[in-house]
């Protein structure tokens, strides 16, 4: 027996520990607070419905234990049996074999094997669509990058020590530079002896090797080593000019002044991949490597393991000369970006021009198996499973429109939600070298007479990035919520199947007896535990929930994976037991939200209360870092917070908002002079300004002589610069002020200084990005 409030009881019928459905110290204690301040006068009959609904959430916590939740049982059992873990992971071994850099004929070849899956498997609308990427066209606020194709790449170490070179030795050296022209002399001219090479890295055998926008090059070179490169300081006392340096740091980080500034010829790096608890440990991982797209100073860089620079470094500081022979073939080029799409068009004349859509990210190095071949495939299973269903009459037909969407990362979801009509064409899918075809009257995927533009017709998106990592990788899978400038029930939806999930794998793995069981037959049965986590920003979803287009999301994900971004990325790690739940999860969302209509809010008041829960843990943890001041701050933007939500389900299902609700309460005092000014975002350009290979805002600030903002190097308490940038322009709403776009983001975040967000906003003001309602 648990105590919510004093005159509130609940007993877990299904023996669960209280932790495990939902009531916890932290939903009492947030039960108390709320009931304080209702006691005191503030908010009163919103306190009061805050709490109803959290009672609700944890009743229906325990219905969970009982049967699914949301769907009819049978729709859930059909799901359930026909997902195949194991046809997914025979996918993606498929995809995995190509390296997908964007635009790339790697790409095109990924591309046309989803396609073809889609045509094979009866969905409808199938098309590759090809949106121009030269540099200059811009996609809302993302600038297209030019396509980048590699062909050929290595990377060899020269050993003279045995060489004798006639010609080349009858001339003394007159001067260093001559010295160190004089083994690529020798490569020229009659030797004898047995010239040492060792190859290092090799484009053919690893692709990851040759970083990303490399440019073609034949050098053979010293290497010095510069330790991180990001800074002057490590150049001092070093002669790079005619080298290749050797560096710690991304190789975009470096380039502009290893190669525009100190004369290098090219980079090796052996910078590491995201930050966790396994950083640095295997020294044979090698990096996904990026050079920056539009600096001026091109170049080639070589990406190589930890121990492969260790090894460099000892020798190095022994005095010892490396010789290094580079060569390269790759380069950009004006071409596309390419997106596959497809659907299943929903039943309902009135409704089947709304569309839950699923996404993914198709592009990456080689292999790039979990991030994200991994949604890739999820996405693509879903897709099959959801129509062999429909065609069997297993399930009936959606209300909504469901399309699937395969993209590269974040500037092809710019490209096809900013695109227009006769920007785009679609390419027959017949091989690599087929021509384009401009699309023919009628058959336009994206726009049409009788339907809105695409990104006004899509309600939701349950967004896959990463969904297959097994134990080796050490993932976490999460279902994270929409950002709070976008309060919305829809992750929700996500998290409710995604609990059940939970229950029943670990009743299986506990007792080896559960009525779904969610285990593929050549995966794992260790029980999910899916955590419902904040909003983290990182692929897709941020377009999507940015205020220009306001769509929330399901974002699906694992957190932290040793192996992202690495050549370790490996079928060999997914789990076809993870992909079948992340498929599950997945399709019994869209397939829920698709159908759902105003009959359905009546009884999902619930829903609510499941964001509350999970809230409460973090939301009293927080608030113990907090002032009391920053206390009630953040007491005020959650419950409203809390309250939007609940009126996304009403609006979601063609009903109308409470009154009053989605407005600040304009009691907050302005503390600071300029908190008093209302900001409103501009139609134009869409998109988040911080997106793929290009800033907007810096390249905009720049030219408008705007110096940066101290808000886009701010460290918060749970936050930093770029987080609080997003979400203060998704804030910008033209009804909130500065002090209640401040109020808000550090509800979120952590307290941030007025004065830095009243700094940021006034720049995006002087770039056209916001202006003043006045």
């Amino acid at each position: 027996m648990q105590k919510l409030t004093g005159s509130m009881e609940m007993e877990n019928e299904s023996g669960c520990a209280a932790e495990d459905i939902g009531i916890s110290y932290c939903e009492r204690k947030i039960a108390d607070r709320m009931r304080d301040r209702s006691e005191s006068g503030f908010r009163e009959a919103r306190m009061k419905k805050i709490l109803m609904v959290l009672a609700m959430g944890c009743f229906s916590a325990v219905a969970w234990a009982q049967k699914p939740p949301l769907l009819p049982e049978k729709d859930v059992a059909a799901l359930a049996n026909e997902l195949s873990g194991e046809t997914a992971k025979r996918n993606l071994e498929g995809i995995a074999r190509f390296h997908r850099q964007r635009g790339s004929r790697g790409f095109h070849a990924a591309a046309e094997l989803v396609a073809e899956r889609l045509r094979a498997y009866g969905l409808s609308d199938v098309a590759i669509l090809q949106f121009p990427a030269d540099g200059k066209i811009f996609y809302g606020t993302q600038r297209s990058r030019p396509v980048w194709d590699a062909e050929a790449g290595e990377l060899t170490e020269l050993d003279f020590s045995n060489v004798t070179c006639h010609k080349a030795a009858e001339t003394k050296p007159k001067s260093k530079d001559e010295l160190n022209r004089k083994p690529a002399d020798w490569l020229t001219h009659d030797c004898t002896g047995i010239l040492g090479e060792k190859l290092l890295a090799s484009y053919e055998a690893e692709p990851v090797v040759v970083a990303e926008d490399s440019e073609s090059a034949d050098v053979t070179a010293e290497l010095v080593d510069v330790v991180g490169g990001t800074k002057e300081s490590d150049y001092a006392g070093k002669d790079v000019k005619g080298k290749i340096v050797l560096v710690g740091a991304q190789p975009g980080a470096v380039q502009d002044l290893a190669i525009g500034k100190f004369g290098a010829v090219g980079i090796a790096s052996y910078a590491q991949n995201q930050k966790t608890a396994w950083w640095g440990e295997d020294e044979n991982l090698i990096r996904w490597g990026h050079l920056e797209t539009f600096s001026a100073n091109k170049t080639f860089a070589f990406m190589v393991s930890l121990k492969t620079a260790r090894g460099f470094k000892e020798r190095l500081a022994r005095g010892e000369n490396i010789l290094l022979h580079a060569v390269v073939k790759a380069g950009q080029h004006a071409g596309n970006y390419e997106v596959v799409t497809a659907t299943i068009p929903g039943a309902d004349p009135k409704l089947k021009n709304e569309e839950i859509a699923f996404s993914c990210h198709l592009d990456h190095q080689r292999p790039g198996a979990n991030d994200n071949a991994s949604g890739c495939v999820t996405i693509l299973e879903v897709a099959r499973t959801l129509q062999k269903l429909i065609s069997e009459g297993k399930l009936a037909r959606p209300a909504r429109t469901i399309r699937f969407i395969w993209p590269p990362e974040i500037e092809g979801t710019m490209a096809l939600l900013n695109a227009k009509p006769g920007q785009y064409q679609i390419a027959d899918v017949a091989g690599v070298d087929s021509k384009p075809r401009r699309i023919q009257w009628g058959e336009d995927p994206l726009f049409s007479d009788d339907r809105p533009p695409l990104a006004s017709r899509i309600k939701a998106v349950i967004h896959m990035d990463m969904v297959g990592g097994g134990p080796e990788t050490k993932a976490v899978f999460h279902v994270t919520r929409g950002p709070m400038s976008l309060p919305s029930f829809v992750q929700d939806v996500g998290w409710a199947f995604a609990e059940f999930v939970n229950e029943e794998s670990y009743k299986f793995a506990a007792t080896g007896k559960a009525e779904y069981r969610f285990v593929a037959p050549e995966g794992g049965k260790e029980p999910l535990r899916a955590e419902y986590s904040p909003y983290t920003m990182g692929s897709d979803h941020d377009v999507y929930q940015d205020s220009s287009f306001g769509i929330p999301a399901i974002y699906l994900n694992d957190w932290p994976d040793r192996y992202i971004h690495t050549n370790f990325d490996t079928a060999a790690n997914i789990d076809p037991t993870k992909l079948k739940r992340a498929a599950f999860i997945g399709a019994a969302s869209a397939y829920f939200l698709a159908n759902m209509n105003g009959e359905a809010v009546a009884g999902m008041s619930w829903m609510t209360g499941l964001r509350t829960a999970e809230m409460g843990r973090e939301f009293i943890l927080r608030l113990q870092q907090l002032s009391h001041e920053e206390q009630e701050h953040a007491d005020s933007v959650s419950v409203d917070y809390i309250e939007e939500v609940e009126d996304s389900l009403r609006e979601f299902a063609g009903g109308k908002r409470a009154v009053g609700s989605g407005k600040p309460q304009r009691a907050t005092q302005v503390r600071t002079a300029g908190g008093e000014i209302v900001f409103k975002r501009r139609s134009t350009p869409k998109g988040p300004l911080a997106v793929f290979g290009y800033d907007y805002f810096r390249d905009h600030a720049k030219a408008a002589g705007v110096a940066t903002p101290k808000l886009l190097s701010y460290e918060g308490l749970w936050g930093a610069g770029e987080e609080y940038a997003y979400e203060a322009l998704n804030f910008a709403d033209g009804k909130r002020n500065a002090q209640e776009i401040r109020d808000a983001v550090s509800a979120e975040y952590g307290p941030v200084p007025l004065e830095m967000v009243v700094e940021y906003l006034r720049a995006l003001e002087k770039i056209g990005v916001v202006e003043q309602v006045k």
